[in-house]
């Protein structure tokens, strides 16, 4: 007699399981998230793990601790969001929006590695032609690059283990299926199972994976964060399709800092780093124009500066109009709200925009003043000095805090140039006695002082 499959709810983005079905998720609070699946008593039982004779532990000082082995990717960028490069044996999962280059990059790394590594490249997605069409225009060429379209991972694993290449990558894993697996490729347990797969392959023969998993707004489609806790490292491309630059981010990294980015440009043949990402997102700042002002935001070690945009207009309509691009909206309603209250800055008639140049987001309170004095310049119409650097904290009081890593941001706006910066007052006392520079410092302990300070 067969066994009847039973029906379970699974939510696709934290991979919380019920039998009933919720229309919000009770683990991570999302909406309309929970996927209907098949399951028999078969699989319930095998992804059961039991007891195993050969189970033994190993004590702490008898555990090697040296240096992982890394290999470099031949991009400077690349390499400082990893932590230095990809470390033998570990699983990297790489997300983003379809189309943003996740694929490209990868082809790219390819041919630097391929100089001395052997590499696997599975596709589930597209053709061995498309893929060396592809390496055609990147200029990809090496002989060391291996191509396999299967979808099969009990079938890819049995290949990874009889060739034992030195790299694989799997693109993508949404196109991944457990043949024992009922429901069909893309659903929450068909991608947990396959990267779990993927996983024990990685540790147990020491090859290093890179894992390619889309992200799908609709929800539709499982996305990574069903993954980030099966893997080593998770690092997601942002950017807008229609913009040139590509922003890579480490939001988890078991050998290396989190937080870290690197900078690209999406060109004719692939995508190019960018050294100087600051430089970058400011060169095309208009001169003595009203609502510009440049924030510095830390990203990882890394000061980068970035052009704040403020736009405040009289509105049509009863109530204001308010809209951000690349800065948290709640935040930017919160400072319209302490302007009003704690400084005498009135936005209840106006329309106001913030936009973040280049596609960065700034989540960093450090950001706080030079988004409100975008938005004051803008409703003044006085510009804000072109050489100046506006960093600090705003409280409900309409104070400024304190920020960290005041030095570094202020070194990396004297080495590009600026003649001011203003900085919360009590910060100049958390610089150091033996700082000097080219660069004037100013105190603020309120919004009214940073922004006459600025004009």
């Amino acid at each position: 007699m067969a066994q009847k499959s039973k029906t379970y709810y699974i939510c696709s983005q934290c991979g919380y399981e019920s039998a009933k079905w919720y229309g919000c998720c009770p683990g991570c609070g999302e909406w309309n998230t929970m996927n209907e699946e098949q399951r028999t008593p078969q699989q319930q039982k095998k992804s059961t793990p039991s007891a195993s004779g050969g189970v033994f532990a190993q004590r702490i000082n008898e555990i090697s601790a040296d240096d992982e082995i890394r290999f470099h990717t031949g991009m400077t960028e690349l390499d400082r969001v990893l932590g230095g490069g990809i470390v033998k044996g570990s699983l990297v999962l790489l997300s983003g929006d379809p189309g943003i280059g996740k694929s490209t990059i990868l082809l790219q790394i390819c041919e630097y590695l391929g100089q001395n590594l052997e590499i696997l490249y599975v596709s589930g997605e597209e053709s061995a032609r498309q893929i060396k069409l592809r390496a055609k225009r990147l200029g990809v060429s090496t002989e060391k690059l291996s191509i396999m379209c299967q979808t099969d991972v009990e079938a890819i694993v049995e290949y990874i283990k009889a060739e034992k290449p030195q790299l694989v990558i799997v693109d993508s894993i949404q196109t991944m299926c457990v043949s024992d697996i009922n429901s069909s490729p893309g659903s929450v347990t068909q991608v947990r199972e396959s990267t779990n797969l993927y996983m024990h392959c990685a540790k147990s023969l020491g090859i290093p994976t890179i894992v390619v998993g889309h992200v799908n707004k609709d929800g539709n489609i499982a996305g990574p964060k069903v993954l980030e806790h099966i893997v080593d490292c998770v690092l997601y491309f942002e950017g807008e399709r229609h913009l040139s630059y590509r922003i890579l981010r480490a939001v988890k990294n078991r050998y290396g800092s989190t937080n870290e980015i690197g900078v690209f440009e999406m060109l004719d043949k692939g995508l190019v780093e960018v050294p100087n990402p600051s430089l970058m997102l400011i060169s095309g700042k208009p001169k003595n124009t009203a609502g510009t002002c440049i924030a510095c935001v830390m990203e990882g070690s890394r000061p980068i500066l970035a052009e704040v945009q403020g736009l405040v207009s009289s509105t049509n309509y009863g109530n204001g109009r308010r809209m951000s691009n690349g800065f948290d909206y709640n935040r930017m309603s919160m400072l319209l709200a302490v302007l009003e209250k704690r400084s005498g800055y009135f936005f209840s008639n106006s329309d106001a925009y913030v936009n973040v140049v280049g596609g960065l987001r700034l989540d960093e309170p450090a950001t706080d003043l030079s988004v409100a004095i975008a938005l004051i310049s803008s409703l003044k119409d006085v510009p804000v000095r072109d050489d100046t650097l506006v960093i600090g904290e705003i409280g409900l009081g309409g104070e400024l805090r304190t920020v960290s890593y005041c030095e570094q941001r202020i070194k990396e706006a004297e080495r590009l140039g600026f003649k001011r910066c203003i900085i919360p007052r009590h910060n100049l006392k958390t610089l150091s006695d033996g700082f000097k520079g080219n660069i004037e410092i100013v105190g603020a302990s309120n919004v009214n002082e940073a922004f006459n300070a600025a004009i």
